[in-house]
C-alpha cells in the first residue's frame, strides 16, 4: 500500500511540473479508438475551487493545441490486449496530435475503461489537535479511515475524501480552519486489477513517454458530461464505449461508486456481422448510418445494400431491412442497459434524492437508445456530450470524447486524493471494511 502511495505521489509532482512547464498530452486508451489531446496551461493561481481541498486545490486555465485519434489496435474490454500493437496506436496517435501542436510532449495523462473496478466507502474519526482544524488533523482523519482487505493483486486508482464532519456539523467540503474538536471523514476509494494498471504504464513506458497520471474513464467521463447541478445533487454517468460500458456515480461534486459492465459498442457490431454474415468494417458503417433500437412499419420497407466480401459484386449484392438490422441490435443493446441496471441497483442509486442519468461515449448515439434507457433504467434520462473547452477541434466535440475532455478537466481542476497530503507510512493500512455508500444515506 505504501508503494502505490508513493507512486501516486510521485506521478501527481510530476503532472504539477509538467503542468507548469505549459505543456502536457492526454490519452484516452479505448477498445475502439485511441484519443490524444495536447494541452497547454496558462497557471492561474488566484482561482481556487471552494469545494476541493489539500495542498494541490490549484485550477489552472488550458487550450487545446493538438487533437489526434486512431483506430485501437490490441485493447479488448478497455484492457492492454496486444502490447505491440497497442504502442503503435498511442505512438500513432500522439505524433499527430504532436504535429498539429507543433510541440513535443514527453508527459501523459491517460484514461483507460477496464480492470474490473470495484468501490468502497471509508470513514474515519479523530479528535482535532489545536482549537482549529488545520492540514495535519485532515491527514490524521484520512490515515484513519478503516482500510479494507481490498484483496490480491488490486491496486487503489482513486481516493477522494467526499465528505467531512465536526462534531454535530456534517456536509463540510473543506474542514481546514473551523473550530471544532471532533473530526470525522468519509473516503470513496476505488480499486482496480493491478496487471491491467501495469499493462498500461509499460505500454506507455515503450512510447518513450513519462506517466504524469492515470484516471478511471468512468470517472472523467462523469466530469465531463455531468452539468454542475448533476454533480451536485446526484446523477449517475453511463460512459457506452467500444469495448466496456463505465457507470459512475456522483453527489457533491464528488464520484462515490463505479463500476464497468464488460460490453459495449463493439458487442453490437459484432452480432450485426455475425448476423447479416458481412466483414465487421462494413457491419460498423451499417450501424452508424442505419442503426437503432425502435422499429416502426416504415422500417420494414427501407432497404440497406449489403456487400458480401468474395469479390463478385453481382454474386454478392443482397438487401436487408432495416427493422431486421434492429431485430439484431436490440437485444444486445437491452442486455448492456440491463447489466447497468443491475450496477444502480448494487449501489443503492434509488436511495440518492436526484434519479438523473445521463449517456455519453460513442455507442450513446444510436438513434432511439435514450427512450429505451428510460424505459430499463429510469425516467430522467438524457444524452451527455462532453463540456466545451478552449480550443477543442469540432470533430471531438462529440459524446465519444467524454473520456478525453474529462481528462483536461481532471488535470486543470484536480480534486484532492488521499496522497495529496502528508499521511504517515505507519498508519496506512488498517482494520475493518467499513459499508460502501454508509456515508451518503445517513448524511444527504
Amino acid at each position: 500500500m505504501t508503494d502505490l502511495y508513493e507512486s501516486q505521489r510521485a506521478m501527481r509532482a510530476m503532472r504539477k511540473a509538467a503542468m507548469q512547464r505549459g505543456v502536457i498530452a492526454l490519452l484516452d486508451i479505448g477498445t475502439s479508438k485511441i484519443a490524444c489531446l495536447v494541452l497547454r496551461f496558462e497557471p492561474d493561481t488566484g482561482l481556487r475551487a471552494p469545494e476541493t481541498i489539500g495542498s494541490l486545490a490549484g485550477q489552472s486555465t488550458f487550450r487545446v493545441i493538438g487533437a489526434a485519434t486512431t483506430r485501437s489496435r490490441g485493447v479488448r474490454f478497455g484492457e492492454i490486449d496486444a502490447m505491440a500493437e497497442t504502442e503503435r496506436a498511442i505512438r500513432t496517435a500522439v505524433q499527430a496530435a504532436q504535429k498539429m501542436a507543433n510541440t513535443r510532449v514527453d508527459h501523459v495523462i491517460a484514461a483507460f475503461a477496464g480492470a474490473q473496478p470495484r468501490s468502497y466507502g471509508l470513514a474515519g474519526e479523530v479528535e482535532v489537535a489545536g482549537s482549529h482544524v488545520d492540514e495535519q488533523d485532515v491527514a490524521r482523519v484520512l490515515a484513519a479511515c478503516d482500510m479494507p482487505p481490498i484483496g490480491q493483486g488490486r491496486e487503489v486508482l482513486h481516493a477522494h475524501p467526499v465528505n467531512f464532519a465536526l462534531d454535530h456539523r456534517s456536509g463540510l467540503g473543506d474542514p481546514r480552519g473551523h473550530v471544532g474538536r471532533r473530526l470525522a471523514a468519509d473516503m470513496h476509494l476505488l480499486t482496480v486489477d493491478a496487471a491491467a494498471i501495469q499493462n498500461l504504464i509499460y505500454c506507455i513506458r515503450r512510447c518513450d513517454l513519462e506517466l504524469a497520471g492515470i484516471a478511471s474513464s468512468a470517472y472523467v467521463s462523469g466530469l465531463s458530461a455531468l452539468v454542475e447541478d448533476e454533480q451536485e445533487l446526484g446523477a449517475a454517468c453511463i460512459d457506452m464505449g467500444g469495448g466496456a460500458t463505465g457507470v459512475s456515480i456522483f453527489m457533491k461534486k464528488h464520484m462515490i461508486f463505479a463500476d464497468a459492465v464488460r460490453l459495449g459498442g463493439d458487442h453490437i457490431t459484432r452480432d450485426i456481422a455475425a448476423g447479416l454474415q458481412v466483414p465487421m468494417a462494413v457491419a460498423e458503417r451499417i450501424k452508424t448510418f442505419h442503426g437503432g433500437v425502435h422499429a416502426t412499419g416504415m422500417d420494414d420497407r427501407e432497404m440497406i445494400e449489403l456487400a458480401g466480401n468474395s469479390g463478385d459484386w453481382e454474386k454478392d449484392r443482397r438487401q436487408v431491412s432495416r427493422a431486421e438490422l434492429i431485430g439484431i441490435m436490440r437485444p444486445r443493446v437491452e442486455e448492456i442497459l440491463e447489466d447497468v441496471r443491475g450496477l444502480l441497483d448494487a449501489a443503492g442509486f434509488d436511495h440518492l434524492p436526484s434519479q438523473q442519468i445521463v449517456l455519453t461515449g460513442g455507442a450513446s448515439q444510436i438513434p432511439g437508445l435514450d427512450g429505451l434507457a428510460a424505459r430499463i433504467l429510469g425516467q430522467n434520462v438524457r444524452l451527455g456530450r462532453p463540456l466545451r473547452v478552449q480550443g477543442l477541434p469540432q470533430a471531438a466535440t462529440g459524446a465519444g470524447f467524454a473520456s478525453a475532455v474529462g481528462l483536461a478537466l481532471f488535470a486543470a481542476h484536480p480534486q484532492d486524493e488521499w496522497w495529496d497530503f502528508e499521511i504517515p507510512a505507519e498508519r496506512l493500512g488498517g482494520r475493518s471494511l467499513k459499508r460502501a455508500y454508509r456515508w451518503f444515506r445517513a448524511n444527504w
